[in-house]
């Protein structure tokens, strides 16, 4: 592993190097010693937001040159990053917040770094993924990382479908706008398990609200604010075993309960007596829908 960028030009590593540099989640208390030397030392920072990033600097009185990396960039912010690299600039790559490559555009020019055979080290830190899997309360021994659901279409479907029967803890990210719409599609696939939403990591206003999806559902019904992380317990082992003949159904009942505005009485009776399922279990999964709705 090279050593890390200094101000003897004649130490650097050539061609240079990629710093994949963590950066604190909220709190700048979070930021390391060696993420800071990172930052004063390299020739370059790409940052997802250069004006987010100079804040950052400017509170730790460091001044570098700053390149704009985010999700719109296309290949020509690539290739100049890659161009610096090959010229012998070391180069820091930082997100918003947190550790680049995670749910963010990093990723990519990571991959792209290595398959160069250029050198990637990194500078580890603050991750919003652990740091809210290790106060949620659920367990950490086996989990795994979802990312953002898909905002729409048949991904978004496809998406719950696919992760229901997962046995580990499951962590995702989430946007504000788009909270309610997840936990209620959560509720619709994966059951109404217990879960954490962890709001606002490391700030003043920090949330950490425990509970089954339902009672998390009802308790940000009015709406939230703020940066959040979601930890669910995993599926049972009845469910997974269930759950590959329940989509079905239960996507039916949600149609009639939601779309043709059946009460829970009588879309109860429909599916259960047509499909021959439990009367009970129908009439559960259509009561946690209807509060879901509510």
């Amino acid at each position: 592993m090279p050593s890390m960028p200094g101000n003897d030009k004649e130490a650097s590593p050539c061609p240079g190097t990629l710093y994949v540099v963590a950066t604190p989640i909220g709190n700048l208390q979070d930021i390391t010693l060696r993420a800071l030397d990172a930052l004063r030392n390299v020739d370059v920072i790409a940052a997802e937001d250069t004006r987010h990033t100079r804040k950052l600097l400017s509170h730790f009185q460091i001044q570098k040159p700053l390149t704009s990396y985010h999700s719109q960039s296309g290949t020509h912010a690539n290739r100049k990053i890659l161009d610096m690299l090959r010229e012998g600039q070391n180069v820091a790559l930082v997100t918003d917040a947190g550790t680049p490559g995670i749910s963010d555009p990093g990723s990519f020019l990571i991959h792209q770094v290595i398959e160069e055979g250029l050198q990637v080290v990194s500078i580890p830190g603050p991750t919003a993924l652990i740091a809210a899997l290790v106060v949620s309360g659920l367990p950490t021994h086996t989990f795994a990382f979802l990312g953002f659901a898909p905002p729409k279409g048949s991904s978004r479907k496809k998406f719950f479908q696919e992760h229901s029967r997962l046995p580990m803890t499951l962590v995702l990210y989430e946007s504000p706008q788009r909270l309610l719409r997840t936990l209620a599609d959560i509720l619709q696939h994966w059951g109404n398990r217990p879960m954490a939403v962890v709001r606002e990591l490391t700030k003043k206003f920090e949330e950490v609200r425990r509970g089954t999806v339902s009672e998390v559902l009802d308790h940000f019904s009015s709406g939230v604010r703020g940066e959040l992380t979601l930890v669910l317990e995993g599926a049972s082992p009845g469910a997974v075993e269930d759950s590959a003949g329940n989509d079905a159904w239960q996507e039916e009942l949600v149609t009639l309960l939601v779309e043709k505005g059946m009460t829970v009485r009588d879309a109860t009776e429909e599916i259960a007596k047509r499909l021959k399922l439990p009367r009970k279990e129908v009439y559960r999964k259509a009561l946690e829908v209807k509060k879901g709705m509510d």
